[in-house]
């Protein structure tokens, strides 16, 4: 296909009228353009981590950007089997992530506590030194700025951990306002990722037997080949597993890496790219891709993250209270909400390049689109989460789901779905949601 034909095929192309976006400011961009290959520029534009090179040397072969830091995202051909082959590694043994691009904006000083409870739905002070949790900031709207693990490395100190968001201009911005004294800055501090069910043995002949000891979000502090780093048993991902937060990260990165692959021989350590086929079927958001800073908390199941019970104020506050209200009298303040969903086809074993579009049961023109989508193993079907209207929400609803040609079982022929509840299968470290829902709760503190 020559250029011009190329650019003619796309040019027809169009945005997808018919699936309701009027209470966004700028529409998610549903039209289906497919793969569209083009070459991945590297540039100064863009930041390379200080594991870029040992991901290129561990064999990465595509990447994208994420937090204007270059991601890889891919290490196993698909000939080779892609995506699945890692992904086996991921639940049967154990994985080592390059996740630098969660760059870490660190709030410190006597009004730290103070600071991060006023940018945070959650309440700073139950956070309690060497200790994280999972949070969201949103904007006055009640917007989603971005959804960080936050961790409290001393009683002055917090380091958000950043989803695919600049968040340190923001903070910078608020507390002109506020005047705490505080230091905002991003710091040389890179984490990776350990995951897998033989990750704690794999921590054990690292860090000793008091690793067994952390809790869930818990912190250690730790060496690595005589460098100092930061444990965390977090990730991205249902199964056992733990970040490494190295200091100094521009100097040391190799004695981290190498310290780290040398340990992981005798468990069977494969370098990985994050397994978001896992993080799907444990309902773990993406942001940018399940939601961003037009979204709701309440759209797409994060409104535990907003507790009844904080008095203080927060940015987002009124807004999110007001749109609280708004659901209980039956007037939700939003056009679509997220849900998990089962479908057809034949297995989706790589990223979707489109957000697939999703009609009623019974056909008809779209209403709804697909944000993540991968096969489960386990469970035998492909799964994915996806916005359609408030009310078809329901579990149980059917749906149709309009899949490319590589996946359809039928070319232009939708494929059946059905609503189903969130997360797809079991975590080993249950998230903050399932254990609010556990306790029978609609919100944590």
């Amino acid at each position: 296909m020559t250029s011009e034909s190329s650019g003619r095929q796309y040019s027809n192309v169009r945005q997808c009228a018919t699936v309701d976006q009027s209470d966004r400011h700028v529409p998610i961009n549903l039209r289906q353009s497919g793969p569209t290959p083009v070459g991945l520029l590297i540039s100064t534009r863009v930041r390379k981590s200080p594991f870029w090179h040992l991901s290129m040397e561990a064999g990465c072969w595509r990447a994208t950007v994420y937090n204007r830091v270059y991601h890889p995202r891919g290490y196993v051909r698909p000939e080779d089997g892609g995506a699945m082959v890692e992904y086996d590694a991921l639940v049967n043994h154990v994985t080592l992530w390059n996740v630098a691009v969660e760059r870490q904006i660190q709030v410190k000083g006597p009004d730290a506590e103070a600071f991060v409870n006023h940018v945070i739905t959650r309440s700073a002070s139950l956070i309690k030194p060497m200790h994280a949790k999972y949070v969201i900031l949103c904007n006055e709207d009640g917007g989603v700025l971005n959804d960080p693990v936050l961790l409290r490395p001393a009683e002055d100190e917090f380091w958000f951990s950043l989803a695919d968001s600049d968040l340190e201009l923001w903070l910078r911005g608020v507390n002109q306002g506020l005047r705490c004294d505080v230091s905002i800055a991003e710091i040389d501090v890179a984490p990776v990722q350990i995951q897998g069910p033989k990750s704690e043995a794999l921590m054990v002949d690292l860090f000793g037997e008091q690793v067994r000891d952390i809790p869930y979000y818990g912190l250690m502090d730790g060496r690595v080949n005589g460098r100092d780093v930061v444990i965390s048993q977090t990730g991205f991902t249902g199964e056992k597993g733990y970040e490494i937060y190295l200091k100094d990260a521009t100097l040391y990165a190799e004695d981290l890496w190498y310290g780290l692959l040398e340990a992981g021989e005798r468990h069977q350590l494969m370098v990985t790219a994050p397994a978001h086929h896992r993080r799907i079927a444990a309902g773990i958001l993406s942001w940018g891709q399940d939601l961003d800073q037009e979204t709701l908390p309440f759209q797409c199941n994060l409104g535990y993250q907003v507790p009844r019970r904080k008095r203080a104020d927060y940015v987002g506050k009124r807004a999110l209270e007001a749109a609280r209200s708004a659901m209980e009298a039956g007037r939700p303040p939003f056009k679509n909400v997220l849900v998990g969903m089962v479908f057809g086809g034949r297995p989706v074993t790589d990223y979707a390049n489109d957000f697939w579009l999703i009609s009623r049961g019974d056909g008809g023109e779209p209403v709804g689109y697909v944000t993540s989508p991968w096969h489960s193993p386990e469970l035998e079907t492909n799964i994915a989460l996806g916005y359609v209207p408030w009310a078809m929400r329901g579990v149980g609803t059917r749906l149709r789901v309009h899949l490319p040609d590589e996946y359809a079982e039928r070319p232009g022929e939708p494929a059946h779905a059905e609503v189903v509840d969130v997360p797809f299968r079991e975590s080993v470290n249950p998230n903050v949601r399932e254990t609010a829902r556990q306790r029978g709760r609609d919100s944590v503190d």
